[in-house]
């Protein structure tokens, strides 16, 4: 039992440094992960990998611009230089000759297995011939002469065909012997790192890495002029966690400064200003306490949002310290504590609402906003009269209230010109009702215009795969997976082959399964048959078969050699193609199979479909996925604010046990939502699923306000210092919120936009709607 303030304080410092232990082991993030799903299906699953671990998502787009075409080209070469051997990253790619040395060696080394050509009949006299006389003509063009020195070796062409797979799709331009953009005019290279897309200190530290090692290399060749420009997923994190960040701090700072100056003109005693401090700073704590306790992670949006919440929490001491002076504790507590306390338990019901999402960061706001409330409603309740101790008052509480009853006594005159605005609202609504939600889930993004444009100018530069497509394969081991890769190729190739799709990627073209190297193997006609069938196959060919012992020595050495396997890889570069496509994951393997689409063609999603039928493969449209997701998000949003609305209502009834005074009290909270999402959508806003959580919170806060004014229903009248209480309450959510509005975070952005002026509208039009009888 708490018996005087120095106890009271030393409870609440006690609580708080536990509290403060607790999180110093909190881990945060501001990954992508707020806005995925907690329960996917198998296709978002799929687009869930990707996004967190997948090749796409660790690639970083590099430009150098100025200078000329050689003085960009020695900085491309510098930059690889300085970084293909560094640990942070898999790849370093700028379209160098030299860099594929390794791959083509490996590839000419082990093409018997790697190629899909060799069959029996590609060494039969028909085959050879064909064959032989194929690589005869390709030396006649631009492309033979680089495999002109190989013929001898490879007669029959297998390694053409492996190193074209090295660079399917589309190719950059090349100007000096690197990469180099559609125009020209920038150098162009294509990194991917170690890192994986989710790990944003890891993406951060190589992006860095990159910065430094440009600097350094420009310094040292006198390129200064130079400039560098970036893109990629990485890239896009490291900048939404740098922005979450100083948004938090920001708009914290900004908030609590407005409270604190408008808090230190109502008040004008610094104790109490202080102590008003206790709720708030109690609240926040546990929110995020608990929300890393229950999630094992919190959100950087999270956070910010909790800025907003310092409006709310602050309330319930606004409420005490200016209602309890002329009463005293008890009486506040007997007269007023149930109005907050209905107050607190409908901003429960509606927050409540959000833990049942399947939307992560959803989820997480709802648990913060109703730990962060509990507690600073309970602080206020159990502990702040004690930490405050007696005396602690407004000393001209009422003389300030007075200044605002002639405001809520005239706010019946506007009445009829509130219904008139919700009328117009209602009929604008009801017309643009088709046009009112944004249709996908970028809403929420914070890659700006300009970092798209910029992204997708490199990926056009660089031709740099977007994987929207691909086929998804999951098997028990590696061996399966890879065979289950083979058969989905089969049809996906006759796809190709028909120009229905551009191409595909398998981890199988660079690592066949053990069965199909086999099988290559077995192909291989014994030295003496391949040599006779050579002779009868080149019989008055332009080429002696006397000149291609090498080709029957590699042949030889192939039927004697062992299967490769995956470390076989290492060292080529084209492990990191395979690692890409082949995943091991807790429950077994996965495959994916990117699809390219055909030259002014979009990929045919039915005929895939159709062609992978029976393959055991499951064909997902990434994008689609991301629609389907955004517009699931939606549907469960409007379920579980409808269900919150639901029971707001469901439980005001309870207490309230009148519907005309249930009315009352809903009314102005339903025609404060239609205002706000005409008013946003007539500024140009569609809306999204955060505007869609800021009603319901609208709904939640605003009731607070609405219940103060229902007393009037019953006869009582609101006086001064109670008045004082709720306008300045209301100030305060509404700055707590409405300072959200300047974010440049889409979702923080969102909720300042919604419930700032929504729960101005909410007190507006509580009071003008209210019954009111003649002030004594």
């Amino acid at each position: 039992m708490i018996r005087s303030p120095l106890q009271a304080l030393l409870v609440w410092l006690g609580a708080m440094a536990i509290g403060v232990s607790l999180l110093l082991n909190t881990r945060f993030s501001a990954d992508i992960s707020f806005f995925l799903p907690s329960r996917p299906t198998a296709e978002q699953s799929v687009m869930v990998d990707q996004l967190r671990e997948g090749a796409v998502s660790r690639l970083l787009m590099l430009s150098i611009a100025g200078g000329d075409a050689r003085q960009r080209a020695d900085a491309s070469r510098a930059l690889r230089a300085a970084l293909a051997d560094h640990e942070s990253f898999a790849s370093v790619q700028n379209g160098e000759a030299e860099a594929l040395d390794a791959a083509r060696d490996f590839l000419l080394d082990h093409r018997y297995l790697l190629s899909s050509a060799v069959t029996p009949e590609h060494f039969s006299v028909e085959g050879l011939r064909g064959a032989v006389n194929n690589s005869i003509d390709l030396l006649s063009s631009s492309a033979g002469l680089l495999f002109k020195p190989y013929l001898a070796r490879d007669p029959t062409g297998e390694l053409v065909e492996l190193v074209s797979g090295l660079g399917a799709g589309v190719q950059p331009n090349e100007v000096e012997g690197v990469w180099a953009s559609r125009d020209g005019e920038r150098a162009m290279l294509l990194m991917q790192t170690h890192a994986l897309g989710s790990d944003t200190d890891g993406q951060a530290a190589a992006i860095e890495l990159i910065r430094e090692r440009f600097a350094q290399a420009t310094r040292q060749h006198g390129l200064e002029a130079l400039t560098l420009e970036m893109s990629g997923p990485g890239l896009f994190a490291v900048r939404a966690r740098a922005t979450i960040q100083e948004e938090v701090v920001r708009l914290s700072i900004l908030s609590s400064v407005i409270l604190a100056l408008l808090l230190g003109f109502v008040y004008r005693r610094a104790r109490l200003l202080l102590l008003t401090l206790v709720p708030v700073l109690s609240g926040t704590l546990a929110a995020i306490v608990v929300v890393g306790l229950v999630h094992g992670t919190v959100f950087g949006i999270t956070v910010g949002f909790g800025a907003a919440l310092i409006g709310e929490a602050v309330d319930y001491a606004i409420y005490y310290f200016v209602q309890s002076g002329r009463m005293g504790m008890a009486s506040w507590r007997e007269q007023y504590w149930p109005t907050i306390r209905l107050g607190v338990l409908t901003s429960l019901l509606g927050f409540g609402a959000l833990l049942f999402s399947g939307f992560p960061g959803l989820a997480q706001l709802g648990l913060y906003a109703i730990s962060g409330v509990v507690t600073a409603a309970l602080v206020t309740r159990y502990l702040l009269p004690h930490l405050a101790g007696s005396g602690v008052h407004l000393n001209d509480g009422a003389r300030q209230g007075r200044v605002l009853r002639p405001l809520v006594e005239g706010a019946g005159v506007l009445r009829w010109p509130l219904l008139v605005v919700v009328l117009v609202a209602g009929v604008y609504l009801a017309q643009n009702r088709n046009e009112l939600w944004y249709p996908n889930l970028s809403a929420l993004s914070t890659v700006t215009q300009a970092e798209g444009e910029v992204d997708a100018r490199l990926r056009s530069d660089l031709g740099a795969p977007d994987a929207r497509y691909m086929a998804v394969i999951t098997a028990p081991d590696r061996e399966s997976a890879l065979q289950a890769a083979e058969r989905a190729g089969a049809p996906l190739r006759r796809l190709v082959e028909q120009g229905r799709i551009g191409g595909f990627d398998t981890p199988a073209r660079f690592l066949p399964s053990e069965a199909t190297q086999n099988a290559r193997r077995a192909s291989l006609p014994p030295p003496e048959e391949l040599r006779e069938r050579l002779h009868a196959a080149l019989v008055d060919a332009p080429i002696s078969a006397d000149r291609l012992q090498p080709f029957l020595d590699d042949v030889r050495t192939a039927r004697a050699s062992a299967n490769l396997t995956r470390q076989d890889l290492d060292g080529t570069g084209l492990g990191l193609v395979v690692d890409a496509l082949l995943l091991q994951r807790p429950q077994g393997w996965s495959v994916l199979l990117p699809l390219r689409a055909a030259p002014d063609l979009d990929i045919p999603v039915d005929e895939v479909r159709t062609a992978l039928a029976g393959s055991g493969a499951l064909f997902v449209d990434l994008k689609g996925e991301f629609d389907t997701l955004y517009g699931d998000y939606i549907d469960e949003a409007i379920v579980l604010s409808l269900a919150g609305f639901a029971a707001i209502v469901l439980v005001l009834g309870l207490v309230l046990r009148s519907p005309a005074r249930l009315l009352g009290v809903m009314l102005p909270l339903v025609m404060a939502v239609l205002v706000v999402v005409a008013g946003l959508h007539a500024s140009g806003v569609r809306l999204h699923l955060l505007h869609l959580v800021g009603l319901l919170l609208t709904v939640a806060v605003g009731s607070n306000y609405s219940l103060f004014f229902d007393r009037v229903a019953l006869g009582e009248t609101l006086d001064d210092e109670t008045l004082l209480s709720i306008g300045v309450a209301s100030t305060t959510t509404a700055i707590g919120f409405g300072v959200l509005a300047w974010s440049s975070v889409p979702v923080l952005h969102a909720l300042g936009v919604t419930v700032g002026p929504g729960a101005v509208l909410a007190l507006v039009l509580s009071a003008a709607f209210a019954a009111r009888k003649p002030t004594p």
